[in-house]
């Protein structure tokens, strides 16, 4: 599920077609292009340096910092316990992490090389593949996030590495039902990535001293670090295509999920969710041994702030997979009607860009943290800008022909999006850490992944009739949502600090 610009005509067919629109700006060097590819690895080019500068203009004001306070009073570093347990986690995380993205750029490629009975697999199959996963998330999330609550978030994070490696695994089959258990196999392994580590780290860090205060912290490292970790497993992914065909990506996955598996088994201790206190009929309260579906969904309709919690992962989620599944098209129109149509459009480089913009959300969600902006604050102003940097995208590609800029609108509109997605990881990490409670913490967050994976599902069964701009649409409309429900959010948060 992952997201895997030559003017015909050279400069000058660029600069008439900017110069039209009357902007200046794009008369710069920046624009004058020759070839897609120059262009995008131009745009890369710059946002890497606004990281890099937004990185060291922190570091010396931090340093700034610490120097004032030095001379004021005696400061005390982080703790080694935390400093240990971030180096723990990350390690596990990153390779886990790196694994999930070597198979996203070939995931079409390997499953329409399959040849059934000596018919090539059709766009109609390899969709029925994709929908599996989906659907095996979907249906199984909440089950394993329960048994991941009960029997231990670290015993969860190695079932997802066993589950996704035989999905991996099962790339090498010409056998259809071969192909759909694997896809079942790693829709189920999904649930786990995206629950069994975060709730590891969030137990752990209640365990210490001050552990809590470090979250937001971990989290902006971990995906600031998972973007960089997504650009170099688009290069590894490449080279092991070329040598091993479109099924080698996913077999050398398996040799980061076996590290990491690895790592987590020696470096990982074990935790499980607290003992829930559940309430009787008749007024008395106990402990319940294992958390159940049942009691989750209760611990949810009873807190109006994790539902809001929720409608935040799910609404913002399902919008960024319709994105996944829409920008190359999106992105190949523009850059047709920009560039012509004899050269085509650089995904690779293209989505390097996209994991440069999310470095760069990341890294100002780590600034924001360290100058103790409230994490409803921030993913506030995060989720308006993405919802307006989503309507601007749904827009240009209804408005291809009427829009002066489209390219610059649409390349601006997905690269402020990626940024909000870089910082939305973070964000929704250190929110759940605060508002729901780890009794049930897996199952809430895949509960709350039923609701994505329909809206993510509807939406690619009626492309046809929704197409690029209508699945845009759609992705805005859940984005405002999102803002909506987290506005209310911060408005209760506020209200309860006050009284």
């Amino acid at each position: 599920m992952k997201m895997s610009l030559s003017v015909r005509g050279g400069a000058e067919a660029a600069t008439t077609l900017f110069g039209q629109a009357g902007g200046n700006i794009f008369s710069s060097p920046m624009f004058q292009s020759t070839s897609p590819l120059s262009l995008f690895n131009k745009n890369l080019l710059i946002l890497g340096l606004a990281t890099v500068f937004l990185k060291l203009i922190n570091r010396l004001s931090t340093q700034d910092k610490k120097d004032a306070t030095s001379k004021s009073t005696t400061t005390t570093g982080k703790p080694a316990a935390i400093q240990s347990l971030q180096i723990r986690f990350l390690l596990v995380f990153w390779l886990l992490r790196c694994a999930d993205w070597l198979q996203g750029p070939y995931f079409y490629q390997v499953y329409s090389s399959k040849v059934f009975q000596g018919v090539p697999a059709s766009l109609a199959v390899v969709s029925n593949l994709f929908l599996t996963g989906f659907a095996s998330t979907a249906l199984f999330g909440p089950l394993v996030g329960r048994w991941c609550d009960s029997k231990g978030r670290k015993r969860g994070t190695l079932l997802f590495a066993f589950l996704y490696s035989l999905g991996a695994a099962s790339t090498k089959s010409q056998i259809l039902w071969v192909l759909l258990f694997g896809r079942v196999m790693s829709g189920i392994g999904t649930s786990l990535l995206f629950s069994a580590p975060e709730s590891w780290l969030v137990g752990e860090a209640m365990s210490k001293e001050s552990g809590g205060d470090y979250l937001g912290e971990t989290f902006g490292l971990a995906y600031a670090g998972d973007a960089l970790v997504a650009i170099i497993a688009g290069q590894l992914a490449g080279a092991a295509a070329g040598a091993r065909g479109p099924t080698g990506p996913f077999e050398l996955s398996i040799g980061f999920l076996a590290a990491g598996a690895a790592l987590a088994s020696f470096l990982w201790k074990e935790n499980k969710a607290e003992k829930a206190v559940v309430s009787s009929h008749d007024g008395n309260t106990s402990s319940s041994a294992d958390p159940t579906i049942r009691d989750a969904l209760k611990v949810v309709m009873d807190d109006p702030k994790i539902m809001l919690v929720g409608a935040v992962q799910s609404l913002f989620e399902a919008a960024m997979y319709i994105f996944v599944l829409q920008w190359p098209p999106a992105v190949s129109a523009v850059v047709a009607n920009a560039f012509g149509g004899t050269d085509g459009t650089p995904y690779g480089t293209v989505f390097s860009c996209f994991m440069a913009s999310c470095l760069l959300g990341s890294t100002i969600f780590g600034q924001l943290v360290k100058r103790n902006v409230p994490t409803e604050t921030s993913t506030s102003a995060m989720l308006t800008v993405a919802t307006v940097a989503m309507g601007i995208a749904a827009w240009v590609s209804t408005s291809t022909t009427v829009v002066a800029m489209p390219l610059a609108a649409l390349v601006a509109a997905f690269f402020a999006f990626e940024g909000c997605v870089g910082m939305y990881f973070p964000s929704i990490g250190t929110l759940r850490s605060k508002y729901v409670p780890d009794s049930h913490r897996s199952v809430i967050m895949n509960l709350f992944g039923i609701p994505l994976n329909v809206l993510v599902v509807s939406v690619f069964l009626s492309i046809k009739r929704l197409g690029v701009s209508g699945a845009l649409s759609v992705s805005t409309g859940a984005l405002a949502l999102a803002t909506a429900s987290i506005f209310k959010l911060k408005s209760m948060s506020t209200a309860a600090k006050s009284s």
